[in-house]
């Protein structure tokens, strides 16, 4: 044996240093100020001084210079903080703060220009621009999002046509020279035109129809760009007259939507050439201005008029109806060249025009878009009421028996057709409610409610009224919706709607109830499960948001209800995942919704295991999203089995197929739910739900560790309360708590995670003198060494678990410290069971990880053979007081060092022959160091060995830290 290792006792007397202390009245952080004085009596200060010190110097200008010295921000910014300078900088440069700045910008835009401010913005006056329509005022839902809505919602299949004579080929266009031959040459075009040059493209799907019109739209543009003022014209004409063509009904709001967009472009063309065209001379000056924003007729020149009323002549001479209305309301902004008030009559003429158009849908489009147009222009919302009247008053055309043959015709339903006025009254019916008191807004309610079959004047007026208003009459609301005859629409669309409607602006708090016992007991009658679905999704809402778990549980109910008879539940799947959504996360009780006696049957509708999994798993999301702010826990057991049952859907859901990111949500969720769950003093109980849970939650590593981690707790409280003097009763709990932990272990598939819970429970056991399991956890944690992968991938990566191996064997190290041995295994039993199992594992050749592990092996057995150890355990008799420094003991424990040491220097011989330098120099310079330390020198062989291991060490020093040599030598 090279090593003759003698274990020496320290002499570890307790030495406390203590600092200076003195009394201080000031933070030390606190900045503070210094006062100069200066030689004339006057005082300057200067930031950033220490302790508020105050000097006096005749030289102020160097105390300044030092007091800034102290503060790289002060040297900076001339002794000033950083914002104070931007300010300054900013107000030396532009002379006023951002506010003064940008009310002279204004100023100085409002003295140059002539145009006034734009809408939204303040002139020089501070007072915004007064609104000019209905638009401005911001209170009706702009047309853009209409737009998309309605072009995703009607769409068709089936073939459609264009009659035009612009998308093949060009005209031969001829110059012309005099006013003359201008006049003829249009002539021309509109006889060619009406001689009929047009064509018509047949069997367009929906698709190659839409690329048709953007070709219309750029044959227009191009040819208003090309001074083919005509061609626009009759593009635009043919593009109105498209809308006359109800071939494909279920089409025809789209189609509205995108002829009306190429006629918004044609009268933004007209208007922008007339305004072009109306160049004025502004009084006091002779140069020619245009037109301001808000200009007057009186500012119109006489030509610019003159070529305006040529264009209305031009439209009026069309024949047809439709394309004169269509192109008129296009260009009607181009009256305000004429006449102030011209507006207002033109729309109530436009209104009675359009009732010579006898197709009601065709009629209301009509109306809608002159209704869209006519809001951009004024104030005045008269001509909006003649047009709901007109609509009242042909209301009942739409179910006549003309109407009805169509419909047939185009084999589509009622409640089809009904739906595609939807747009155009909405629109209307959100222009007659702007600006518009609650008994204007009655008068239109009880207009409607009289009609025959006012489903969808209802329907519309839902969607179009405000909230409120119908929120604070929503009692006489479900009086009405249960009461009208709904032909062509379902009741059950308009109690969904209802619903909606009421979930974001409750009713009055008088009525809730009552409008919702009202609208269950008309939902539940309506004899079709869909459409009590669609109901329920939305009202379920409205329920758990504003009534308490009565009518919730009531609520329920009336689903469970409707859904077993059949299994109809396997048809509405999705609506009721929906419902227990919008149960489970709108509850202002959580834990009283999981304890209703028809919340668990609710969720055994769900039979597809997928929907099911994603049900519970949004159940425990929202749970978690409810208590994870607050201090909740669970100790009704109502509750606790219900998330346990959920807990169980997901974990067996999780396979070998599952997913690592599917696995971490489902384990955070359900270790959420452990760890919430607390039945205060009563341990029993609370360990038995610890057993349940075991024996549910088999395939999930991360829940059943937390449940390791939760009765090691336990077992840990139960030591604090009985302040760690056990009675019979809690040493028979604390033993359990230990076997459960034991028993437990073996189920976890990842070794790291098993050894570091094996060293927690056997360290909590010895904490309750439950040695013998104790013992077992140790063992079991030191067996599994040689099982521990050698490379493991860690978020990506892969990594070596060396790192892992240290560490872990060091904490073991520090443990089994105060272990005291059992007197069946021998001496250091464990220790002798760690040094056979290290060499197992499959260290890297060149590795200084095992050698790094002898190291603390003896500091471990120096600490072991000191006469008292450096802590101890209450009611643990750890190996100094069991074997009293025995020397059997020593010796037994110096044998051990010689062979921990006769390890490294095997080690450094390796390290010699693979010429690993620096590892050796190192290895030899820390075994000297353990050796100083704690053998005793005085053995010849040992010295002769510390001499010797000092000189390798120095003999490659330059591969050594030189400041770690330099502490060798101070020490």
């Amino acid at each position: 044996m090279a090593a003759e290792w003698v274990c020496v006792q320290r002499q570890q007397d307790e030495c406390r240093r203590y600092l200076d202390q003195f009394k201080v009245l000031d933070h030390p952080l606190k900045q503070s100020t210094i006062t100069v004085l200066e030689s004339r009596g006057t005082r300057s200060k200067l930031s950033t001084a220490t302790n508020g010190i105050a000097l006096s110097s005749s030289n102020s200008a160097a105390m300044s210079a030092a007091a800034l010295s102290l503060d790289p921000l002060n040297i900076a910014f001339d002794g000033s903080d950083p914002l104070s300078q931007f300010a300054k900088q900013q107000a030396t440069s532009l002379g006023k703060d951002p506010l003064s700045r940008m009310v002279a910008e204004m100023e100085s835009v409002d003295s140059v220009a002539v145009n006034p401010t734009p809408l939204g913005h303040r002139n020089s006056a501070g007072k915004a621009k007064e609104p000019t329509n209905l638009l401005e005022l911001d209170l009706i839902e702009p047309w853009a999002a209409h737009r998309g809505a309605i072009l995703n919602k009607y769409t068709t299949s089936e073939k459609l046509s264009i009659v035009t004579s612009f998308l093949t080929g060009g005209e031969t266009i001829k110059p012309q020279t005099t006013m003359s031959e201008k006049v003829k040459y249009r002539l021309e075009q509109l006889d060619d035109f009406e001689e009929g040059s047009v064509r018509q493209m047949l069997d367009l799907s929906q698709q190659e129809y839409v690329v048709k019109i953007e070709q219309l739209n750029h044959e227009l543009v191009q040819a208003w760009n090309q001074d083919q003022r005509v061609k626009a014209l009759k593009i635009a004409i043919q593009c109105s007259k498209l809308l006359s063509d109800t071939s494909v009904i279920q089409f025809y709001p789209s189609k509205f939507v995108l002829i009306t967009d190429i006629l918004d472009i044609f009268g933004r063309l007209v208007y922008e050439r007339l305004r072009t065209k109306a160049d004025y001379v502004h009084p006091g000056t002779r140069e020619m201005t245009s037109l301001p924003e808000n200009f007057t007729p009186e500012m119109v020149p006489e030509s610019a008029k003159e070529t305006c009323q040529n264009w209305f002549y031009k439209i009026a001479s069309i024949r047809e109806l439709l394309p004169r209305l269509y192109v008129e309301i296009a260009i009607l902004r181009c009256y305000s060249f004429l006449a102030q008030d011209e507006f207002g009559l033109a729309l109530r003429r436009l209104t009675k025009m359009i009732r010579g158009i006898g197709d009601p849908l065709v009629a209301i489009y009509a109306r809608c878009y002159l209704c869209r147009v006519g809001m951009s222009l004024t104030l005045d919302r008269t001509y909006i009421g003649e047009n709901l009247d007109d609509i009242l008053t042909v209301y009942h055309t739409i179910y006549n028996g003309g109407i009805r043959s169509e419909i047939a015709r185009h084999r589509i339903t009622l409640n089809g057709y009904i739906s595609l006025y939807l747009p155009a009254l909405d629109w209307i019916l959100q222009g007659a409610a702007i600006l518009t008191t609650d008994n204007q807004l009655d008068d239109i309610l009880q207009r409607c409610k009289e009609k025959k079959n006012p489903a969808l004047l209802l329907q519309s007026m839902m969607q179009s009224f405000r909230s409120d208003f119908i929120a604070s009459r929503a009692t006489h609301f479900v009086q009405i919706l249960s009461s009208i005859s709904v032909e062509g629409l379902s009741r059950g669309q308009l109690f969904r709607l209802l619903g909606s409607i009421l979930s974001h602006t409750p009713p009055p708090p008088e009525q809730r109830a009552a409008v919702l016992s009202s609208a269950m007991k008309t939902i539940s009658c309506l004899g079709n499960a869909e459409e009590f679905m669609q109901c329920a999704e939305m009202w379920a809402q409205y329920t758990s948001q504003h009534f308490g778990l009565k009518e919730v549980d009531a609520f329920l109910g009336h689903v469970l209800h409707q859904m077993t008879p059949n299994r109809l539940y396997e048809q509405h799947y999705h609506e009721l995942q929906v419902i227990v959504d919008k149960i489970v996360s709108n509850a202002q009780d959580v834990h009283g919704i999981l304890a209703l006696d028809n919340f668990l049957p609710l969720l055994d509708l769900f039979q597809k295991e997928t929907i099911k999994l994603d049900v519970c798993k949004n159940v425990l999301t929202s749970y978690r999203n409810a208590t994870s702010c607050d201090n909740a826990i669970i100790n009704d057991p109502i509750v606790t089995n219900a998330l346990m049952y959920i807990s169980r859907v997901l974990n067996d859901s999780v396979n070998a197929l599952t997913g690592e990111d599917e696995r971490r949500q489902i384990s955070g969720l359900i270790c959420h739910f452990i760890g919430k769950v607390d039945f205060g003093r009563d341990f029993e109980q609370q360990l038995a739900f610890y057993v349940e849970a075991r024996s549910v939650l088999s395939n999930l590593d991360s829940a059943l560790s937390t449940l390791i981690h939760s009765v090691n707790r336990l077992a840990t409280s139960t030591r604090r309360i009985v302040k760690g003097q056990h009675t019979q009763k809690t040493a028979a709990f604390v033993k359990a708590c230990a076997a459960y932990c034991f028993i437990t272990i073996p189920s976890i598939i990842d070794v790291r995670t098993r050894m570091e819970l094996y060293l927690q429970s056997g360290q909590v056991a010895l904490l309750n003198v439950c040695l013998q399991h104790a013992d077992s956890c140790f063992e079991a944690a030191i067996n599994l060494i040689p099982e521990v992968p050698r490379m493991v991938e860690i978020d990506g990566k892969v990594q070596s678990t060396e790192g892992f191996i240290k560490t872990f064997v060091v904490n073991f190290l520090s443990t089994l410290v105060i272990v005291p041995d059992n007197p069946t295994q021998g001496v250091l039993y464990l220790l002798r069971l760690l040094l056979d199992v290290m060499p197992r594992y499959p260290f890297e050749p060149n590795s200084s990880i095992l050698s790094s592990i002898y190291l603390h092996v003896l500091d471990f057995l120096s600490v072991a053979a000191q006469e008292v150890y450096p802590y101890h355990i209450v009611n643990v008799i750890s190996n100094d007081e069991l074997y009293g420094s025995d020397p059997k003991f020593i010796a037994e424990v110096n044998e051990l060092c010689c062979t921990v040491c006769d390890k490294l220097l095997q080690h450094l011989k390796a390290l010699l022959e693979s010429n690993a330098l620096r590892a050796q120099a190192q290895l030899a310079l820390d075994l000297f160091l353990k050796i100083i330390t704690g053998a005793d020198l005085s053995v010849d062989k040992m010295f002769t060995l510390t001499v010797n291991l000092w000189n390798l060490a120095v003999k490659n020093r330059n591969v050594i830290e030189p400041k770690q040599l330099v502490s060798i030598f101070l020490c």
